[in-house]
């Protein structure tokens, strides 16, 4: 066992996932908080969370720039809600602090990796197109073709294909209209560039991108599959857009150093995710799984794991579980290798209410360690 997670960090590592079993239970973001500093130590320069991309790069502007203030950063940087998380707070007050007397070259930077979605609802694709729209100077009506944004926004435009807009004639000319301007985005780089800067340009790319995620998202919500089909699909197309943005975030950061990645053990593990939704049973191949087929041995996975949880009311694991086997040797947090965790059961005890997905053998048989934490209340 070793309490070093730069122990598993090997030479050809750009991308260090760290999972969490369950959103709920905080120890997971206070431990991040405090393997990030150790990381920056050795020559980690970015870290990647499962939040909106667009959204973040306010809380990129602060903490690499001092943009803004902490308290507007939580509240507008963040999607899923984690603006509110304490630990999330902490994490963005430490970064600019760290960055603040430090060359541009050595800053920490944030970033999000998620698109600005849920799996079951996504927004209109209007303000990102605007935004790249402006940005190239062009005179395009694009809130005409994308109407009343509550349209898009609502859950049934997603949950029921008769109600979804991705089908109709104004999507399907939206969506055309983003993929010429993303063309010609790049076409006319020398000439954006020079007039701005690489990072405005950079920044129209990311709206655009985003813009046209959500475009896809929302022709898919079009398709008339049965039902646990139908929501996998779209599960799946999150986590593929998830991994184009991480890839997006290490061809930014390839130059200096690599990225260190928190998000859900479904969206990172190397193997098929699957999820009790409902009465719906989902099983899809999350960014986890994308990003390791395309970058082999420079994604390194942790598989988070819990002991138990008063946060979660998750009590203590049966000793013939994968949990229970480390709750015995771990008093507090612990980094094992995957391979050497012998073989158990899964544990039961979980209700999904919970959030949580205890360990299982294919994910063990993926991952490259796993970091258990025995009790939340310790971290």
């Amino acid at each position: 066992m070793s309490q070093d997670i730069r122990d598993f960090v090997t030479a050809s590592c750009e991308l260090l996932a760290f999972g969490e079993p369950t959103h709920r239970e905080p120890s997971f973001g206070r431990l991040r908080n405090e393997l990030l500093p150790r990381l920056a130590g050795h020559g980690f320069r970015s870290i990647a969370m499962e939040t909106d991309r667009v959204a973040a790069l306010a809380v990129d502007d602060f903490v690499r720039e001092g943009e803004g203030s902490l308290d507007a950063v939580m509240r507008e940087g963040f999607s899923h809600g984690w603006g509110d998380v304490d630990a999330n707070r902490r994490l963005v007050a430490w970064m600019r602090e760290y960055n603040e007397d430090r060359p541009p070259h050595e800053r920490l930077a944030f970033h999000g990796f998620d698109a600005p979605m849920e799996t079951l609802s996504a927004p209109s694709p209007r303000a990102y197109l605007e935004h790249a729209r402006d940005y190239m100077g062009l005179d395009l009506d694009i809130a005409s073709l994308s109407g009343d944004d509550r349209r898009w926004s609502r859950p049934e435009a997603v949950m029921d294909p008769a109600m979804s807009i991705g089908a109709t004639a104004e999507a399907r000319e939206l969506r055309v209209i983003a993929d010429d301007m993303l063309v010609a985005l790049y076409e006319r780089a020398p000439e954006l560039i020079a007039a701005t800067s690489r990072a405005e340009w950079s920044r129209a790319e990311i709206h655009l991108t985003a813009g046209l995620g959500l475009l896809r998202y929302h022709r898919r919500a079009t398709q008339r599959l049965e039902r646990n089909a139908r929501i996998s699909r779209l599960a799946a197309a999150r986590d593929a857009l998830m991994a184009q943005n991480l890839l997006a975030i290490r061809n930014a950061e390839e130059r200096r150093g690599p990225t260190f990645v928190f998000a859900h053990n479904t969206h990172l593990q190397r193997n098929p995710s699957h999820m009790r939704m409902g009465d719906m049973d989902l099983t899809w191949f999350g960014t986890g799984a994308v990003i390791a087929s395309l970058l082999d041995e420079r994604y390194v996975f942790v598989a988070g794991s819990l002991g138990r949880s008063e946060t979660i009311k998750l009590g203590e694991p049966e000793p013939d579980t994968f949990e229970g086997g480390m709750q015995c040797r771990i008093t507090t947090w612990g980094l094992t290798p995957a391979a050497a965790i012998p073989s158990a059961r899964r544990r039961t005890d979980a209700v999904p209410e919970q959030g949580y997905f205890p360990l299982d053998q294919a994910v063990l048989d993926t991952a490259d360690a796993v970091l258990h934490i025995s009790d939340g209340a310790t971290v």
